[in-house]
């Protein structure tokens, strides 16, 4: 049976796969987004598009109205730009707000939708070092680990108005067509890659289809709360400029200096050097099928993509 979804930051990486997939699978999408005329040319199967400017809620509100699912993406790239005062506000804000406005008109209507998925990061946790990390671990206490606090906070109300919400903490997304994967393979193409700071670090990583997945699995199944969007197999990121290595035929003995990466991105490169060792345990739990457990399948499928 067809569903009625709003998706929130449909042109970013997770959402446009999740909208083909939706769309593919015969549900009904209709994209909320600050450029529509951007919106339809990276999703031209998509037929309903609404202007959303989070801080005018009366634009958009009555859409809300008979939807069975809402999915928020949208938030300022977190690793857009270095970040300066300003632009930490636009991470933070670009959240809470647009959450806070999401649900508050949740509250105002009639035929509210039955889930409200959200996305957070693993950057919630903060730095963990070698300490294994579950959905039941503890927040941070960085800048990053506070966007996330509040973010999940904003979302966590919708359950007021007797809708069940899941916020999905996701981990590193491996795809070939943007993010960090696609910043690394150039470097190991050119044979200067390999580790970012000292390698030591955990890196929770997860396949770009199984991150869809997730969402689809929150969507479909009855699991609430917190989500640990991640492989159930984290390795430090030495391992990780290894297997890179090994799937482009290059070497990696080239490291990324903590000093250089603090030159170049600031703050933000305190974050980019966390030590996550995540597990998705409520998944395990719940029986989610992996697709990509290994991480050198999942690099091979996407560098293959790029030879």
């Amino acid at each position: 049976m067809s569903r009625k979804i709003i998706i929130t930051g449909a042109t970013g990486l997770i959402g446009r796969e999740l909208c083909r997939k939706l769309h593919v699978e015969g549900d009904e999408v209709t994209v909320f987004t600050r450029e529509i005329q951007k919106g339809k040319k990276i999703l031209p199967y998509i037929n309903n598009f609404i202007e959303f400017d989070y801080n005018k809620p009366d634009m958009w509100k009555n859409e809300l109205q008979g939807k069975d699912a809402i999915i928020h993406l949208a938030g300022a790239n977190i690793f857009g730009k270095r970040w300066t005062n300003s632009y930490k506000r636009a991470i933070m804000e670009s959240r809470k707000a647009a959450t806070k406005n999401l649900i508050d008109s949740i509250g105002e209507i009639s035929n509210k939708p039955k889930i409200f998925i959200s996305s957070s990061a693993v950057g919630y946790y903060g730095d963990k070092g070698d300490e294994v990390i579950t959905e039941e671990s503890p927040s941070g206490t960085d800048f990053l680990s506070s966007v996330c606090r509040s973010w999940e906070y904003e979302a966590m109300q919708v359950k007021r108005f007797g809708v069940r919400r899941v916020s999905i903490r996701t981990g590193i997304v491996l795809s070939s067509k943007e993010g960090a994967l696609k910043k690394m393979i150039l470097p190991f193409k050119l044979f200067a890659g390999g580790s970012i700071g000292n390698g030591d670090q955990w890196f929770p990583w997860i396949h770009i289809e199984d991150i869809i997945n997730v969402y689809l699995f929150a969507l479909n199944n009855e699991v609430a709360g917190a989500l640990n969007g991640t492989s159930p197999n984290p390795v430090r990121m030495r391992e990780f400029a290894k297997t890179l290595g090994k799937v482009l035929h290059r070497p990696s003995f080239f490291t990324v200096p903590e000093f250089a990466l603090k030159l170049a991105v600031g703050e933000g490169a305190q974050s980019i050097l966390s030590s996550l060792r995540v597990i998705p345990q409520k998944l395990i739990e719940n029986s989610f099928q992996f697709k990509y457990e290994n991480l050198e399948a999942a690099l091979n499928f996407e560098c293959a993509k790029v030879h």
